[in-house]
């Protein structure tokens, strides 16, 4: 890893940053190999999770990946283009702008639970930003890897963008490797890891992680509309999403709707129940197992558990699909309300009033995400005044994830800097600040030795000042 890392930067200085018109071809090649290789990869993930059905993988992830390169084309002049910028009036003859430039390799660490859009979407910005990228995809979609492996070298040289394949001792390798950036999705336990062994080298971090996203019911507006938007969000990926809606708050005298919707919206939303076509198994055993003992936990604690949908008994070990699940009257005593679920479970909980629901969500770490259904009013704007998340969703969930012009980042726990949007771009420049004299200057005035003049500006600059008194 380290020899290809250093054959790319060797590659970066002596090659230089490239124009726009290399940044388009590279970003072409790469809409073309994705599109090229659309059914196998859409097999590929299937065979890695055990069902999923390539409905799923092409919303989810190939039409994020196709917009977002169509998108980063579009926006690739304005975004290089030299950024003017103020100066002062001491300095009026002269001019001051911002150019950005590649930064030079940047390391990428995929997850699985999108193993195509969250492998495909950073490499697109980094060679937008001019990049060359080295890419650690995730041990637990090996198909899947392989194949972006192989693909991504039938168009790319090895100094443009490399594939490294492994397990968690090469993925802590990785990470420890001296990068221009490294961006990270993955849980936050092993984020802290990563950010860990990036600092050894000073390597700047982009950390996408995750958390507990609330989805918050404003009173009376649990309804057909609403419940569709947070059924789609928990249960698409079989919960496996880093966004998906991780409990919800609802009002007291709307619980009992809630629940009755909650029944009928994943029935229709699945009609064959967890072993139908459309519904996405769980990564691994391991996986399953935790979730096995995050409701096995619930339960002993006192959690009504209310398996949901059509014929949840369908569920299986052996196909490792987990059927969608309420819990109601949870606490904090248990380990789901604690970490984060990635999931079909959603824990339910209830307020009376808004004030509530702030103080509860304020009380957590800073989720990834925050979904509000009701009026975009006065109340509304209180939530997302006195919380604070990575990114929020009025009346939907997820959709904020695919508008490209828009950052995606967590805050604190729930993650560090952003990308997608310009912010992408320039998470993976360097904004290089310009300052160009002009044939004026009033400071060459202001060197010694100094004298009236030099007091003058002061004055000026400063008032009249004859020293501090207490």
């Amino acid at each position: 890893m380290a020899v290809t890392l250093c054959q790319q930067r060797t590659a970066f200085l002596n090659e230089g940053a490239p124009g726009i018109g290399e940044r388009k071809d590279r970003l072409k090649r790469l809409r073309a190999v994705v599109l090229a290789h659309r059914m196998e990869l859409e097999s590929a993930i299937r065979a890695d999770f055990g069902n999923r059905s390539r409905h799923e993988t092409g919303i989810m992830e190939l039409m994020g990946v196709v917009q977002s390169i169509d998108y980063l084309v579009r926006n690739l002049s304005r975004f290089m283009k030299r950024e003017r910028r103020h100066v002062g009036i001491p300095y009026r003859w002269g001019s001051a702008y911002v150019e950005y430039q590649p930064l030079g390799v940047i390391g990428i660490m995929a997850p699985w639970n999108y193993p195509l859009s969250l492998t495909m979407i950073p490499l697109a910005t980094a060679f937008a930003a001019g990049n060359r990228a080295m890419i650690k995809p995730s041990e637990l979609t090996p198909r899947t890897s392989e194949l972006i492996q192989r693909m991504l070298a039938c168009v790319f040289r090895a100094e443009e963008v490399s594939v490294v394949l492994g397990g968690a001792e090469v993925g802590a390798a990785f990470s420890a490797l001296a990068f221009d950036h490294l961006l990270f999705t993955g849980s936050t336990q092993v984020g802290r890891k990563v950010m860990k062994a990036a600092s050894d080298n000073l390597v700047p971090v982009t950390l996408e992680l995750g958390g507990k996203s609330p989805a918050v019911f404003a009173p009376g507006h649990v309804n057909t509309r609403t419940m569709k938007s947070l059924v789609y969000g928990k249960l698409s990926n079989a919960g496996q999403t880093c966004v998906a809606p991780d409990y919800a708050l609802v009002h007291a005298d709307d619980l009992e709707r809630f629940i009755s919707l909650y029944k009928e919206t994943a029935s229709a939303f699945y009609p064959n129940g967890p072993a139908g076509p459309d519904y996405t198994s769980i990564i691994s055993e391991r996986h399953y197992d935790r979730l096995t003992s995050l409701l096995m936990d619930a339960r002993h604690k006192g959690a009504q558990v209310i398996v949901v949908g059509e014929s949840p008994e369908n569920a299986s070990k052996h196909i490792r699909t987990f059927a969608p699940t309420l819990l109601v009257n949870v606490d904090d005593s248990m380990a789901v309300m604690k970490e984060e679920i990635f999931g079909p479970i959603l824990p339910v909980c209830t307020y009376s009033n808004l004030l509530e629901v702030i103080e509860y969500v304020n009380a957590r770490p800073r989720p990834l995400a925050l979904y509000y259904f009701g009026p975009n009013d006065a109340r509304c704007k209180l939530l997302l005044t006195r919380t604070t998340s990575g990114n929020v969703g009025i009346n939907n969930t997820l959709m904020h994830v695919a508008q490209d012009d828009l950052p995606f980042g967590g805050v604190g726990p729930s993650g560090m800097g952003a990308y997608h949007g310009i912010e992408g771009f320039r998470a993976m420049s360097h904004a290089k600040g310009v300052y160009v004299q002009g044939k004026w200057s009033l400071p060459r005035l202001l060197h010694a030795p100094f004298g009236r003049f030099a007091d003058l500006v002061l004055a000026l600059t400063l008032g009249h000042s004859r020293g501090f008194r207490p």
